[in-house]
């Protein structure tokens, strides 16, 4: 008989179970106006926020564990663990990012959408990193959509029998097809849910989740996910990291009246989406730690604003920063040749003055954000961090001569295999 024939049957996950007050708050502690991940602090404004796991009987070791442990984080709650989970379920890219930098890669089974797409960006990235890879054989896509739409079928849910669901509860709520019920049913028959996606943006999750919802930095998301796999040691070595490479390039920008304006957007067929980089939200984790203007922060943008060439013209930001420009989904070097040809595009000052450039992908993890903070200094500031290199479609992330590097790669390949110390 097949594992979910009978549902109403207890799920056979008794090592990995929602623990406390979440337990009987129905869907999801903070969806439904349950608790919340740390009632202290917002998470948004870049504070601690208390978000290491707590734990009982454990020795202490990063990935090992003598008892139980909880790891929390709103919109979920509590998690109680009883261990380390071996098979997860993941729909967002800085998941997976995630779950390799904290040496848990292997741990992936899934990915929201064609996992090449997202992984050939990873490749980009972990090339420049001794040893460390993400293996995407095997690999399910979970939204079976098309023309947009997002499809994910909760039977898939049920034949990957993940130990847990790494990803948003709400985002799968908001899906076509799912309802309260459904997302409490997975959680209930196969494993917890642990994620927090709207914070991409800060934008609003859907309304059954609004009430207790709560924001985090993407570095606040991946202390929380440490937890989850025990190894927040690895974190606080990568957020050192982090950390020193944000002291480098904040300590040598220019006077703010010298900074270019930056547009921030994706073009296709003959369209330009622009999006605003100074929001709050992970999404702008690469680009807000330089403080430049952003050129549509005096307009009205939304996800449905879109641009021809003479709206954009009217704004000629400085410098483009396009979107998913790093082995992902747009060929931008191809898009500057395009745009330099045409009769209005090509009077744009990023195209005159060439600083139309590749950006990355702001469903970004830990690992990427290193990269995405390192290839925007070098786009905004040449001058100070040295020339982004050329970039075609295909050459991965470009060749950075070791004394223009903005973080040590040799020691965050260390901290990925387990040398945190």
């Amino acid at each position: 008989m097949g594992k979910h024939a009978d549902r109403n049957a207890p799920t056979r996950r008794d090592l990995i179970s929602y623990g406390g007050a979440v337990a009987g708050a129905g869907l999801i502690a903070g969806c439904l106006g349950g608790g919340s991940s740390d009632p202290g602090s917002d998470g948004s404004d870049g504070t601690d926020g208390s978000g290491g796991a707590e734990s009982e009987g454990s020795d202490g070791a990063d990935g090992e564990s003598a008892g139980s442990y909880s790891v929390e984080m709103a919109p979920v709650g509590e998690v109680a663990l009883d261990a380390v989970p071996e098979d997860v379920m993941v729909y967002s890219l800085l998941y997976a990012d995630m779950a390799v930098a904290f040496g848990h890669g292997d741990a992936v089974n899934s990915l929201g959408f064609d996992a090449d797409a997202g992984g050939n960006t990873l490749d980009a990235y972990y090339a420049e990193l001794d040893g460390v890879e993400f293996d995407r054989e095997g690999i399910r896509q979970l939204n079976t959509g098309s023309g947009g739409g997002i499809s994910v079928d909760r039977e898939l849910l049920y034949e990957l029998d993940s130990d847990l669901h790494l990803a948003d509860p709400c985002l799968f709520v908001s899906f076509d097809g799912w309802s309260q019920d459904d997302v409490a049913e997975i959680r209930d028959r196969v494993a917890p849910w642990f994620g927090n996606v709207y914070s991409r943006r800060n934008s609003e999750p859907p309304e059954p989740c609004r009430d207790g919802y709560e924001y985090y930095t993407l570095w606040e998301i991946a202390e929380r996910v440490a937890g989850v796999f025990r190894e927040e040691s690895a974190y606080e070595a990568l957020a050192t990291v982090h950390d020193d490479l944000l002291e480098t390039v904040q300590a040598d920008l220019p006077p703010a009246e010298e900074r270019p304006t930056v547009g921030t957007l994706i073009y296709m067929d003959g369209t330009y989406y622009p999006s605003r980089s100074d929001r709050p939200g992970f999404a702008n984790a690469h680009v807000r730690p330089f403080d430049v203007t952003d050129a549509f922060g005096a307009a009205d943008v939304t996800y449905e604003t879109a641009y021809d060439h003479e709206q954009l013209l009217e704004v000629d930001p400085d410098v483009i920063l396009h979107q998913y420009g790093v082995e992902s989904y747009y060929d931008v070097a191809g898009i500057r040749e395009e745009l330099a040809d045409h009769p209005v595009a090509g009077e744009l000052s990023a195209i005159e003055n060439d600083r139309f450039y590749p950006s990355g992908n702001p469903v970004q993890g830990p690992i990427m954000n290193l990269f995405q903070i390192e290839m925007t200094a070098k786009q905004l500031f040449p001058e100070r961090f040295g020339e982004w290199p050329a970039y075609d479609l295909g050459d991965g992330y470009p060749e950075i001569p070791a004394e223009e590097r903005l973080f040590d790669r040799d020691r965050v390949a260390e901290i990925v295999a387990g040398d945190a110390e």
